[in-house]
């Protein structure tokens, strides 16, 4: 049912919000309770000084009752349903359940906004309990403390004739153990709140290198436009504090300068409207690889796109994040996206739609190719980058999209074939 047909849905749940009984509201407005059951029951259209009348009865705005809920709660009921793998024809009745029943819409929509959040939680928790130096330092600072006063506390119980100098050097060190157990565990969760609250806990320089990419949007207009150099952005970044993120900074800057050089923005954004978002079009066009084609479109602000680039050994070395589309920064990505195919067909572009299980279930239009890149060398074999751009998609995904996961340990999927251990969202686990 459309939306402007659920009127009297509407005017009927907000009457009995106001505590009020369809005859007092009827001879409030000077019409009889057989009418208004029509109009409540969607079986007479309604509008002009009437419905402005009902309003004021109400203490709503008309729109209210004409316009319903908030696009953003029917697009989070049908993003719901998406996720349950309800019907179409289920999915479109978002619309009449908002109408309807706002509050127990709000109630279904807040639950599902939360197991999102949830979710996303559980994602970076797994990254960072995995892979994170800090916090693997942090746990090992933990146990050999917590050995120590096991140790200590074991002499002076089993010992009973100890010399009092001995014992009050046990003690001692007890307590100064148990002062760094516990500044350790302060500085522990500390860590973990910062991590919460969106602070920088940058630790190594690749996450500085994020975290400089971060506070940048991704986005470098002053190269593109020959105002700065590298070097200059570099120089300005407080994020980056170590020599090696200093470097590795320097790397993308570089790169990014020597493909604006090759394709600008300005030539990019006239073939994009030749020729719209095809990346061999795009290369065609322009003469450059399509690796190139596809960092360039990632520089776009429109289409917001992704995008992901490997190295031979299956190892991200650069990632900008796409929509709901799960990146893992320290954990193996997913064996199944279309980036580890590419390097098995070097030169060959790939273009396959997914869809990432987990929240949200964004559809993206993938393109991937892997590209040489280095000089040749005698008897030395050619070093390989595979570069993926991820294009979210409007339209529901086609039914045969590829479905794909962010990492094993937080993917859903009862069964697959890429699968290197459990998943902790799975039942038994």
């Amino acid at each position: 049912m459309p939306r402007e047909g659920l009127t009297g849905s509407r005017i009927r749940e907000r009457r009995s919000v106001a505590g009020l009984r369809q005859a007092e509201l009827a001879r409030s407005l000077g019409i009889s309770a057989s009418y208004l059951n029509l109009i409540e029951h969607n079986r007479r259209r309604i509008g002009g000084k009437l419905l402005v009348n009902i309003a004021r009865a109400l203490g709503v705005e008309p729109s209210v009752l004409t316009e319903g809920a908030e696009a953003t709660l029917i697009a989070t009921l049908r993003e719901a349903a998406t996720d349950a793998s309800l019907s179409a024809e289920e999915t479109g009745r978002a619309d009449e359940l908002a109408g309807r029943f706002p509050g127990w819409a709000e109630v279904l929509a807040a639950g599902h906004r939360r197991i999102a959040t949830l979710e996303r939680t559980v994602e970076v928790l797994n990254d960072r309990l995995t892979h994170d130096p800090q916090l693997a330092a942090s746990v090992h600072e933990l146990l050999s403390t917590a050995a120590a006063i096991r140790s200590t506390a074991s002499i002076l119980a089993d010992e009973k004739d100890l010399e009092a100098d001995w014992r009050d050097r046990f003690h001692a060190n007890l307590d100064q153990d148990s002062l760094r157990l516990a500044d350790s565990s302060r500085a522990l969760v500390e860590y973990f709140e910062a991590g919460q609250s969106g602070e920088d806990t940058s630790s190594s320089p690749q996450d500085e290198l994020d975290a400089f990419l971060d506070a940048n949007a991704w986005r470098f207009d002053a190269i593109e436009t020959g105002e700065k150099t590298p070097g200059d952005i570099i120089a300005a970044a407080p994020e980056l504090r170590q020599r090696a993120a200093r470097q590795l900074a320097g790397t993308v800057l570089d790169r990014i300068a020597a493909d604006a050089a090759r394709v600008s923005l300005k030539d990019l954004q006239a073939a994009l409207a030749e020729h719209g978002p095809d990346p061999v079009a795009l290369a065609r066009h322009t003469g450059a690889p399509v690796a190139l084609v596809l960092r360039r479109m990632a520089s776009l602000a429109e289409p917001e796109c992704g995008l992901v680039i490997c190295d031979r050994a299956g190892s991200i070395v650069f990632r900008k994040p796409a929509g709901q589309f799960v990146i893992p920064r320290f954990a193996p990505a997913c064996a199944l996206w279309p980036l580890f195919s590419a390097l098995n067909q070097p030169g060959q572009v790939l273009r396959i739609p997914v869809v990432q299980l987990g929240r949200g279930r964004t559809a993206f239009d993938c393109f991937a190719v892997a590209e040489t890149v280095g000089a040749p060398a005698y008897n030395m074999p050619p070093l390989m980058q595979a570069t993926m751009l991820l294009m979210p998609v409007a339209a529901p995904a086609p039914e045969d999209a590829l479905q794909v996961g962010s990492t094993c340990r937080v993917c859903p999927a009862e069964r697959c074939p890429g699968r290197r251990e459990p998943s902790i969202l799975r039942e038994g686990v």
